[in-house]
């Protein structure tokens, strides 16, 4: 996938199976489990629009009306929208672990981020930090059957979206017990990345609308994971995040450097560089372990 025309990887690739078959598909009584996929909106005063999200309900829950459970953000990357668990094949993934026991039962649920790196814009325009905090979360905790408190909240992502992941754990981290991503978008060194050869214009245009045009490095490091990591008080989060080694936009450089940040601080936390390049067949690899370090973590 070209860095040109792509600057991020879009998981639409299995857009050709729709929506409905794959909603008629796992209902379908041939299935042992009954976990379904429910896609709504959530109004915001904040962005001043509703928001679009996909919730992955767990088996038990349209069974047992009086059963409470733990609840995972999971951060779409960029070109994607809050239906990658329907057109990535990710759902049939989940209902495998959940099959096979692999991991307890917990709701999943994905919203649209749209570019904005689920940050507020450097000139404030869109919220999304602040609509996702004030918001979201209490919105979505309060329209389904969640356990409340940090114990019960976690927050992953893939690309962007782990980017996001990581950014709001640690800047909240009085608000997850867990965080994982997948080839976070981690850059130590913006200018370098927006002036690459292969499609620089084309990062500065896509980054532009959140950090500004031209990116402003000042404000990219101002909410980098890795500036938030230095001086977080990341005490009991519990820290998951993967790259492969030939990452399509160098990104395991940035997780590297959070590694030894981390290691530096003696900050607890799991990270691993697999082979792998910046796409789809890499994250479904890798996503089972985001999931199962999650259900460790979450109450039973």
């Amino acid at each position: 996938m070209s860095s040109i025309h792509f600057p991020w990887p879009s998981f639409r690739a299995q857009r050709g199976i729709s929506l409905l078959f794959l909603l008629f598909f796992v209902r379908s009584p041939l299935l042992t489990a009954t976990a379904r996929i429910e896609c709504n909106s959530l109004p915001s005063k904040i962005l001043t629009h509703p928001v679009n999200y996909c919730a992955v309900l767990p088996p038990s829950y349209d069974a047992d009306k009086s059963r409470r459970y733990p609840i995972l953000y999971f951060f779409h990357g960029l070109g994607d929208n809050e239906q990658m668990f329907v057109h990535a094949g990710g759902f049939n993934l989940v209902q495998d672990l959940w099959e096979r026991g692999q991991i307890g039962e917990f709701l999943i649920v994905t919203p649209n981020a749209d570019a904005t790196f689920y940050i507020n814009s450097r000139d404030a325009k869109v919220r999304y930090e602040d609509f996702m905090v004030q918001e979201f979360l209490p919105g979505i905790e309060a329209r389904y059957r969640t356990s409340p408190g940090r114990a019960n909240r976690g927050v992953a992502g893939v690309s962007m979206g782990g980017y996001g992941a990581l950014h709001l754990a640690f800047r909240y981290p009085q608000l997850f017990s867990a965080v994982s991503a997948h080839s976070p978008a981690i850059i130590a060194k913006l200018p370098a990345f927006t002036a690459s050869t292969s499609g620089g214009s084309v990062r500065s245009r896509v980054l532009g609308a959140t950090f500004g045009s031209p990116p402003d490095p000042i404000f990219w490091d101002h909410n980098s994971p890795l500036t938030l990591a230095r001086s977080a008080n990341l005490a009991g989060l519990k820290i998951y995040f993967d790259c492969g080694d030939q990452d399509d936009f160098g990104f395991e450089s940035g997780a590297t450097a959070l590694d030894k940040l981390l290691d530096s601080r003696h900050i607890p936390h799991e990270a691993h560089i697999y082979p792998g390049r910046h796409d789809w067949q890499y994250f479904a690899e890798h996503l089972p372990a985001s999931l199962e370090f999650h259900s460790r973590f979450f109450p039973r």
